[in-house]
Parts: structure tokens; sequence; C-alpha cells
């Protein structure tokens, strides 16, 4: 399982084009990721029209991310960005036809089951 896989559509290949032009290398889980999370919050900045911490919270949370990482996710109480899982299968060698291409996605996990549910959280910021 994966929540990140380069070569999985045309946004993330061209987020990942433009990372491998700066650093040699395709963006790892963690890279695009903390990418999408700086985005997000930058433009909750400009949203909110402040850096205050609960006004940019209200409105990171109030606004799906929708990006090349993640599609209509959503920020949760809690803090976890619920986003589709990928399951994967590692690609036979005599598949592979590019360079940093290793998987074959065989599934889409849902957020929804890929996370545990709120209810069960056991964060101090989710009020029950």
């Amino acid at each position: 399982m994966t929540g990140w896989y380069w070569a999985r559509n045309e946004d993330t290949r061209a987020f990942s084009q433009r990372f491998f032009k700066l650093h040699g290398a395709m963006p790892t889980e963690p890279q695009a990721a903390v990418y999408s999370g700086v985005l997000h919050y930058l433009k909750s900045v400009a949203a909110a029209d402040t850096d205050a911490t609960d006004a940019v919270l209200d409105k990171m949370r109030a606004t799906p991310v929708d990006d090349f990482y993640a599609k209509g996710a959503k920020i949760r109480e809690d803090g976890k960005l619920v986003h589709d899982f990928y399951l994967v299968q590692v690609k036979d060698p005599s598949e592979v036809k590019a360079a940093w291409e290793y998987y074959n996605i065989v599934k889409t996990v849902p957020g929804e089951e890929a996370f545990s549910p709120l209810a069960e959280s056991e964060c101090p910021l989710v009020k029950k």
C-alpha cells in the first residue's frame, strides 16, 4: 500500500517531472506529501487573509485538498488527511518501460477505508 506513486496519473507525472528536473530523482511519498501540505497551508493563509492559527486551521479543514497528491481529500479534526491509498504490485522487470517505473496499481482504497474512523481516534483535538 502506498499513498503516492509518481506515475499514477497526468497530475502526478507532471509534478514528478518538474521535481526530477530539480533533483535528479522522482519524489518520494513524504516529499510529495510535504509539498502538497505546504501548498494547502499557503492557500489557506491567502484565503483566510491572515496567518492566525485558528483562522488558517478552519480554512484548511473546510477546504478539500485537491491537487496532484490527493483528490477531494479532507483534513479531519484530529489533523489527519483522509485520502485514497493504492494497493500496488511491483512490476516484473520485463514490464518496466522507463526508469522509476516500479508499480502497477492494483486497486484504489478509498480514504474512508484506509484510515481508522474518527470515532476511534484518541487524539485530544477530537471532541467526543
